[in-house]
C-alpha cells in the first residue's frame, strides 16, 4: 500500500513537470539529472566508485530517460543481470508514465563490480532527476582524441587476424603486417541552464575501458577519470555521462604492458580534457526538439559447425608439428639470453675465440651453431603452442555460442534499436559490441554530421563484428564470441540508416 501511495503522489507531482507547465515549455527542453553510487564495497578493495547516472528529458510531448552505468554490460555477463532492464523500465513506466521504449541504458563496459541492488538505486536516481526538471539550452560538438586507444585486431602476413587480449599471447612481431583503425571522434552534447551554467555533458567515445588501476581495486576505469575532469571544470552541479561507442575491437593503448603498473588515470585525463575542450566550444541554444524511435530487428544467428570443425583440425595439425628438443625452459632461457646479448662471442670471452682461431680449431663456433639451432627449435615449439592457446580459447567461445543458438530454437535473434534526436544531436544504439569499422561506416553514411553510434545499450548480445571479420574463422575474440551470422551487418546497417533518416 505504501508503494502504491508513493506512485500516486509521484504521478501527481512529476507528470506536470514533464509536460512543461513552465513558461519555457513551448520553446525549450526540460532536463533533470541525478546519480547513484552502485559500487560493491564488500567485493574487495575499491579504487574509485562506480555510478549509475541519469538524465531525464521532456518537451511536453516526448520524454526520455538516459541511464549510463559503470558496468561491463546490461545483462548476460557481469553483475547486472537480465532482470535489471525490465525492472528499471517497469518502475519508470509505472511511476512516471514513460514507456520502456523511451528508457535507454548504456554500459560503459568497464569491468567493475556493481551492487546487487543496482536496479533499485538506479530507479531512485531516476525519481530524483524527474523531480528536478528545469528548462535547458542544448548544443552539440565534436572532440578528437587519438592518444588513448588502439585497434586490437592485428592483420597477419598470412592474411589472418589475431587480437590483443590477456587470454593469450600475441603472435611474433615478424608475423604482424598492420593494425586496424580507431575512431578518435568524441561526440559531445552540452545542456545548460538558462542562467548559462552547465547542467550536464553527455559524451560518446569508442574504447574498451579495461586498463585497470595500479591498486588492483574495483574501478570504473578511464571513464571515472574522464568524467571527473569534466565535472570538476563545470562544478559540483554538473553531471558528465559517458556513452560507450563502437569499441568492440578498440583497446586502451599499451594494454599488454608489463614493464610498469597498468593505470587508467592518465588515459582518462586525456579523454576528459579532449571532451571538455569540445564541450567548451559549444554554444547551447534553446530548443524543444526531442525525438525517440525504438524498433526490434531480427538478425540471423550464426552456425559455427564448420568453423568448429576447421579449428579442431587446426589444433590437431599444429600439435603434430611439435618436436622434441634437447632444451628445457631453464637451458632455453640461459641460451636465448646469451645469444641475444652477445652475438659474436656468446659462450665465453672474445680472447678464447681468438685463441682457438690462432691454434686452428673452431670448437666454440661449432657449439654456438648447435645451440642456435636448439634455440630455434624450442622457439618454434613455443610459437606453435601460443597459436594453439589462441585457437583453443576462441574455439571454446564458438562452441558456447553454437550450443546457445541451437538451444534458442530460432534462426534469428531479436535486438532492440533506438534512434534519438536531441536538438541537433543524433544517436543510434545497439545492444552488442559493435566493432569500430561499423561505427565509422554508419557515421559516414548518416544524413547528418552530428550523428553518433552507441553499442552496449539496452541489453547485451556479445560482439558484433563486420562480415569480413566473421570470415576470419576464430583467430580473434570478436569473430568467435559472437551469436550473429556474417550477413547480419547489411541487415542492421540498412535499418539503422532508415531510423536515422526518420529522425527528421
Amino acid at each position: 500500500m505504501l508503494m502504491s501511495a508513493w506512485r500516486v503522489v509521484a504521478l501527481t507531482l512529476l507528470i506536470p513537470l514533464f509536460w512543461g507547465t513552465s513558461a519555457h515549455a513551448a520553446e525549450t527542453l526540460m532536463a533533470g539529472i541525478a546519480k547513484a553510487d552502485i559500487t560493491h564495497y564488500d567485493a574487495g578493495p575499491v579504487n574509485d566508485p562506480l555510478f549509475a547516472k541519469v538524465l531525464v528529458l521532456g518537451n511536453g510531448e516526448t520524454r526520455l530517460v538516459l541511464i549510463t552505468l559503470d558496468v561491463v554490460a546490461v545483462g548476460e555477463i557481469g553483475p547486472i543481470t537480465h532482470e535489471f532492464l525490465p525492472a528499471v523500465r517497469g518502475a519508470i513506466e509505472s511511476e512516471l508514465g514513460i514507456p520502456p521504449s523511451n528508457v535507454i541504458v548504456n554500459a560503459s563496459h568497464c569491468h567493475g563490480i556493481a551492487r546487487g541492488d543496482s536496479a533499485q538505486l538506479t530507479i531512485q536516481a531516476v525519481r530524483e532527476a524527474a523531480a528536478n526538471l528545469i528548462p535547458v539550452k542544448v548544443g552539440v560538438g565534436h572532440g578528437h582524441e587519438d592518444r588513448v586507444s588502439e585497434n586490437r585486431r592485428l592483420k597477419l602476413k598470412s592474411g589472418r587476424e589475431a587480437d590483443v587480449r590477456h587470454a593469450y599471447s600475441l603472435p611474433p612481431d615478424e608475423e604482424i603486417a598492420e593494425v586496424g583503425p580507431i575512431d578518435p571522434e568524441i561526440g559531445v552534447v552540452r545542456f545548460d541552464r538558462l542562467d548559462g551554467s552547465t547542467l550536464a555533458v553527455v559524451y560518446n567515445f569508442a574504447c574498451h575501458p579495461i586498463q585497470g588501476a595500479p591498486s588492483g581495486g574495483n574501478t570504473a576505469d578511464m571513464i571515472a577519470f574522464s568524467s571527473e575532469v569534466i565535472e570538476s571544470a563545470y562544478g559540483p552541479n554538473c553531471l558528465a555521462l559517458f556513452v560507450q561507442g563502437c569499441g568492440g575491437d578498440i583497446n586502451p593503448v599499451r594494454y599488454k604492458i608489463v614493464s610498469e603498473p597498468r593505470d587508467a588515470e592518465p588515459l582518462g585525463h586525456r579523454l576528459g580534457l579532449s571532451a571538455l575542450k569540445a564541450a567548451q566550444a559549444i554554444t547551447p541554444k534553446e530548443t524543444n526538439t526531442l525525438v525517440v524511435l525504438n524498433e526490434t530487428l531480427p538478425l540471423p544467428r550464426s552456425d559455427n559447425a564448420e568453423k568448429i570443425a576447421y579449428l579442431e583440425d587446426e589444433v590437431k595439425r599444429l600439435t603434430a608439428t611439435l618436436r622434441g628438443t634437447t632444451l628445457n625452459a631453464r637451458t632455453f632461457l640461459e641460451l636465448v639470453t646469451k645469444y641475444g646479448l652477445f652475438d659474436n662471442f656468446p659462450t665465453y670471452y672474445s680472447h678464447r675465440y681468438l685463441q682457438e682461431d690462432a691454434i686452428g680449431v673452431d670448437f666454440l663456433k661449432k657449439l654456438d651453431a648447435a645451440n642456435r639451432q636448439h634455440v630455434i627449435a624450442y622457439l618454434n615449439n613455443l610459437y606453435t603452442m601460443e597459436e594453439i592457446t589462441r585457437i583453443q580459447t576462441n574455439l571454446a567461445l564458438l562452441r558456447k555460442h553454437q550450443a546457445e543458438n541451437i538451444a534458442a530454437g530460432s534462426r534469428t535473434i531479436n535486438v532492440e534499436l533506438s534512434a534519438v534526436k536531441i536538438g541537433d544531436f543524433r544517436l543510434l544504439t545497439f545492444p552488442g559490441e559493435l566493432t569500430v569499422r561499423i561505427g565509422l561506416g554508419l557515421k559516414k553514411a548518416a544524413p547528418h554530421d552530428d550523428t553518433f553510434i552507441a553499442g552496449y545499450t539496452n541489453g547485451y548480445i556479445y560482439y558484433a563484428p563486420t562480415t569480413e571479420q566473421l570470415l576470419n574463422v576464430g583467430y580473434a575474440q570478436e569473430d568467435s564470441d559472437c551469436v550473429l551470422a556474417p550477413e547480419w551487418q547489411g541487415v542492421f546497417e540498412t535499418r539503422a540508416l532508415e531510423m536515422l533518416r526518420k529522425l527528421d
